[in-house]
């Protein structure tokens, strides 16, 4: 296999459509706009903020069935280089709707069906034999796969000195803390959990990422403070970065693009502040964009000037 600096992983995609209707009313049938479709789940996002940025990306996904065939090909005109492990099961879907006089969005989110062992298995082949700097394993964990299965691939990656970048919560992450990876995205509320504690206020958040980052768990910890921004944490360094305020259309795919930012900005050898500048600039420019179409880097490109 070819070297790729950077690699996404996305297990569990979907195929999301996304619509508008006016009323909200039980029993009634509800008139929806023409829907809009695009390929979904953490990786598959990372690596089209990535494109978007001008940067390129192997993506791994899985795919089945009717769905998987349509998620293929929107991943195709998005020209990313792609990977695919075919799956008996279906490629899930996800439903986004927005009703137009309250401006409000109702997400609809399925789980992924089960991989069968074999499936599973040339999973973790393909993984043993990337080359790349960094993997970014992005995304929920299909139905029957546990935590460990995250960190068996962490473990393999990083045994061929891959880089390793997680997105994802619950045991998924608890797991990957134990093999130890280069960089986390958690949210405040999954930082808290993570150290035990019910709750952090952000002036805490320092101390908590470094009681990780000292424990072996991360190198680089990225805490997301949604509209209020983001900090990331180094064992030397925590650079906080307010976001830029704008008019919130869609929330679909902004921590996806805010890993997509940063993950490019690593790429390009940026320094700490400006990683996550970069990450806080996609993520806010995503929120500006309707339905699941992420970002615009005429956007990115304004929001980071304004930050300056």
């Amino acid at each position: 296999m070819k070297f790729h600096q950077i690699v996404t992983l996305t297990l569990n995609p979907s195929l999301d459509k996304s619509t508008h209707f006016t009323g909200l009313i039980p029993e009634q049938k509800i008139r929806c706009e023409k829907p809009q479709y695009d390929a979904g789940g953490g990786g598959i996002n990372v690596s089209k903020a990535i494109s978007r940025l001008g940067g390129t990306s192997l993506c791994i996904f899985t795919s089945g069935g009717s769905a998987g065939k349509m998620l293929e090909e929107l991943i195709l005109k998005e020209n990313i280089e792609s990977k695919v492990i075919t799956t008996q099961n279906w490629t899930r879907e996800n439903f986004i709707a927005f009703e137009n006089q309250t401006k409000a969005q109702y997400r609809f989110g399925f789980p992924g069906n089960e991989l069968k062992d074999e499936e599973k298995k040339s999973l973790v082949e393909i993984i043993k034999g990337i080359k790349t700097e960094y993997l970014v394993i992005s995304g929920s964990l299909n139905e029957g796969l546990t935590g460990a299965y995250y960190k068996e691939i962490v473990e393999i990656a990083k045994s061929s000195g891959i880089k390793v970048i997680v997105d994802t919560s619950g045991e998924g992450l608890r797991k990957v803390l134990e093999a130890g990876v280069f960089l986390i995205k958690p949210n405040i509320g999954e930082l808290a959990k993570l150290i035990g504690v019910k709750r952090l206020d952000v002036t805490e958040v320092e101390k908590a990422a470094k009681t990780l980052i000292e424990k072996g768990c991360a190198e680089i910890i990225v805490v997301s403070l949604g509209p209020e921004g983001g900090i990331l944490v180094t064992k030397d360094q925590a650079e906080y970065v307010t976001a830029p305020k704008t008019e919130k259309k869609s929330t679909v795919g902004a921590g996806d693009s805010m890993v997509g930012g940063m993950v490019w900005a690593l790429s390009q050898n940026k320094p700490m502040k400006e990683i996550i500048k970069w990450g806080i600039a996609c993520g806010t420019a995503a929120t500006m964009n309707e339905g699941t179409k992420l970002f615009k880097r005429e956007d990115v490109l304004k929001l980071l000037n304004e930050m300056t």
